[in-house]
This record gives C-alpha cells, sequence and structure tokens, in this order.
C-alpha cells in the first residue's frame, strides 16, 4: 500500500496497529516464503507461517477473541485483508481464505454452542480445513442457487443426503463440509421442529460414511488450497444435531454467508492489485525508454493513474459495503454484489496493465505478475459471473423505483416529455 499509514484516520487506532503489524508481518516473514509463481504453498511451510502469525498476534484476525482471533468486526476488515492479501500466500497463513473464513464467519453467526466447539474452535485454530458445498453440475445450483439439486431427507432421527457437487473449493483437504440441500415442509419432525419448504444447510465431516471425493477441476488459480473438485454424496446420514442453524433457511443463511464472503475476496484481491501496483510503480520509476523514466512518459502515467482510480474507487465501495454489513446484512448482500462486480473488474485491470508496462518479464515466471492475473481472472466467475451480478443488481435497482413511485416518494418530473418537445 503506498504511503506508511493510508488508513490513519480512518479506523480506530487499534484496528490501524493491527494492520500495521498485519503490513509488517506479511512483507518481512510470509513474502521471502513465497513458492515460485503457478506452484502451491506447502503445508508444512504453511504450518511454519502460521505459528509465527500467532506469535506475532495477527492469526485469524476475523474470528472472535473467544475462539482464538483477533476479534476485528466486519466493519474494520477491509484494511487489514488488504494487508493480507499483498501476498498471494497471506490470507492462507493469517487463516482469513476462502473457504474457511466464510464458514468461520457463519458458524459463528448461527452455529450452536456445540457445533461452535466441534467445528468452529479447531477451523479457527487452523488445526482442520473446511469446504461449502453447495454449487453442482448443470442442471443444478449454480449462479442460481434455487436450482438447487441435492437433497435431504428425514431418516429417522437424522437426515439422508444425496447429491453431486462440483467447484467444491477446499474440498481436497477438509476435514468437514458446510453441505446445501433441499429440504421439503416439516410441520412435526421425529426431533419435534418443524420447518418450511426450501433448504437446509448441515455440517457433515469429510469421513462419513457415503461421502467421496470426485474428480479434481483443474483451473487457471493455484492459491486455494485443496483446489476444486467433484463430491458425491450418497445415501449420507448425518444426526439431526448437524442441521446448521434451522431446517429450511438454507437459502436465507446462504446471504449470511455470500455477502461477507465476496467482499472478502474483495478485499484481499485489492490487496494483490496493491503489490501490482507498486511492482509496475518500480518499474515505471527504474526504467528508461526512448531518453526517459517511463513514468515520466504519457502512456504510461495514463495506465499508472487509471490504475490509482481502479484501487481507490474499489477501497471506497468496499469500506461502504463492509459498513453497511454491520448495521443491515440485507442491504450490505446486496451492495456486495455491487462490489463484487466492480472489484473483481477492476482489480483484473490494474494487474492486467502492471503486466503490460513490464512487458516480456511481465508475461514471464521471473516476475509474479502473470501469476497474479490468473488468479484474480477467475473472481469474475467465481462468487456469481459478472453477467449475473449486473442482471441482480437491475432488478433491484428497477424494483426500487417501483416502490418508491408506487409510494409517492419519486421525483418523476425530470422524466416528464413535453408534446412540444417531440
Amino acid at each position: 500500500m503506498n504511503g506508511a499509514t493510508p488508513f490513519l484516520g480512518v479506523y480506530p487506532a487499534s484496528v490501524e496497529d493491527l494492520r500495521r503489524r498485519t503490513r509488517e508481518f506479511i512483507r518481512s516473514t510470509v513474502i521471502p516464503a513465497e513458492p515460485r509463481p503457478g506452484q502451491t504453498l506447502n503445508v508444512s511451510v504453511r504450518r511454519e507461517l502460521a505459528v509465527a502469525a500467532r506469535e506475532a498476534g495477527v492469526f485469524a484476525p476475523h474470528v472472535p477473541v473467544a475462539y482464538g482471533g483477533q476479534g476485528l468486526a466486519v466493519e474494520h476488515w477491509p484494511p487489514v485483508f488488504q494487508e493480507a492479501g499483498y501476498s498471494p500466500i497471506g490470507p492462507a497463513v493469517l487463516n482469513c481464505m476462502a473457504p474457511d473464513e466464510g464458514n468461520m464467519h457463519m458458524l459463528n453467526l448461527i452455529g450452536t454452542e456445540a457445533q461452535k466447539r466441534r467445528f468452529l474452535l479447531p477451523l479457527a485454530a487452523g488445526d482442520i480445513s473446511s469446504c461449502f458445498a453447495m454449487t453442482e453440475p448443470h442442471p443444478g445450483a449454480g449462479s442460481d442457487p434455487e436450482a438447487l439439486t441435492t437433497t435431504a431427507v428425514r431418516d429417522g432421527n437424522g437426515w439422508s443426503i444425496n447429491g453431486h457437487k462440483r467447484f467444491t473449493s477446499g474440498a481436497t483437504l477438509a476435514d468437514f463440509a458446510i453441505v446445501m440441500a433441499r429440504t421439503e415442509a416439516d410441520a412435526a419432525g421425529s426431533d419435534g421442529a418443524g420447518a418450511p419448504a426450501g433448504a437446509s444447510m448441515f455440517l457433515v465431516p469429510m469421513d462419513t460414511p457415503g461421502v467421496q471425493l470426485g474428480a479434481p477441476i483443474h483451473t487457471m488459480d493455484k492459491y486455494i488450497a485443496g483446489g476444486h473438485s467433484h463430491v458425491h454424496f450418497e445415501n449420507v446420514h448425518v444426526p439431526g444435531s448437524a442441521v446448521l442453524g434451522e431446517a429450511g433457511l438454507g437459502f436465507t443463511y446462504a446471504q449470511v454467508r455470500l455477502g461477507p464472503a465476496r467482499l472478502t475476496h474483495c478485499m484481499r484481491w485489492l490487496g494483490l492489485a496493491r503489490r501490482a501496483m507498486d511492482i509496475m510503480l518500480d518499474r515505471a520509476n527504474t526504467r528508461e525508454m526512448f531518453g526517459a523514466h517511463l513514468s515520466q512518459l504519457g502512456i504510461a502515467q495514463e495506465m499508472i493513474a487509471q490504475s490509482v482510480l481502479d484501487i481507490e474507487t474499489s477501497d471506497a465501495i468496499i469500506a461502504r459495503c463492509a459498513a453497511l454489513l454491520a448495521v443491515d446484512s440485507k442491504a450490505g448482500s446486496a451492495l456486495s454484489s455491487v462490489a463484487k462486480v466492480h472489484c473483481s473488474e477492476a482489480v483484473y485491470r490494474v494487474i492486467d496493465r502492471a503486466v503490460q508496462l513490464c512487458g516480456g518479464d511481465g508475461v514471464s515466471d521471473g516476475m509474479p505478475l502473470i501469476q497474479y492475473l490468473n488468479e484474480v481472472r477467475a473472481f469474475r466467475i467465481y462468487d456469481g459471473s459478472t453477467e449475473t451480478h449486473k442482471w441482480a443488481i437491475a432488478r433491484r435497482a428497477a424494483s426500487g423505483r417501483r416502490r418508491a413511485v408506487a409510494a409517492g416518494e419519486a421525483f418523476q418530473g425530470a422524466a416528464t416529455i413535453h408534446e412540444g418537445e417531440l
């Protein structure tokens, strides 16, 4: 991040202190341990770095103190997550990487005390890992969660789950999955709990009989540990206590998870864009062409200026969305869709310009930029494609305007067309 204290005065002193310590830890300890571009982080190295992160007091920034984290409120996540994202392995080392980060957040909000002890405590400590099993092969759930085909039906005192998931990030290393499954209305189940028809979430250990890892899906991004694979659930029996939250409310809980999870992706990738920007600036300040440094040439200045604009606007919308999530999760989730579209496109542009300005070195493995581009390119598809989000954004905007007009709250004079003007 350019400047010594880019967020000073914007966040409380305690948040600025954690940001500064995270910045120092990433630069002094994590970056020297980064694998070469295109290679994955060695598990033993990650564990060693995680121990160092705990000792430095920067581990699990988003997790409540009671569960071993730093206790940051969601509105204070942006500066710290960006510092973690300055290294592509930083979020994994600090245990604030997807999908574990989103699963921790949801477990903390809606898990029972028993579920938190069994799943959240070891997950927050980095002793186990997890995955979120929602995406399915066509025609199942993908960008449209309502197309969910995996089912869970009552089976004695528990549930039987059947279905096929794909793009289950982290599955090959996961100890448990949070599984989205369609459930029928249940007026009086065997445990006495009624539930509406819809979807439910289940906590399923990966060694449960009937859970089978399928073929891995090889993608251009490399930094999500455990990859992206198919997972099959065949007559998987789980007890009633495996339901996360309440049965039938899975789609509601998905928004509890997906809103902040989209935004933390934006934070992490914006941190990486800042790294690419620094690499680009260093090249522009030292590389001479046509008798001047690149930074003195108009075409390079245009690229640099556009990247500053992309970074600053992304930072602003992330901060606004995080603040909104803290007070209104529904409105914050809607704005996270806007943030996700803007940031995924803006971050890609910043890194792409850095590649271009660095020329042949930019597309070689002598620099990390081309791998950064591979990482962030996938974000325009993951967590809902740009096009799907734009469709939802447009629908919300139109319906919001209709409600305002119907309630007499909207000024329509500007849209009036007089016959004499036609």
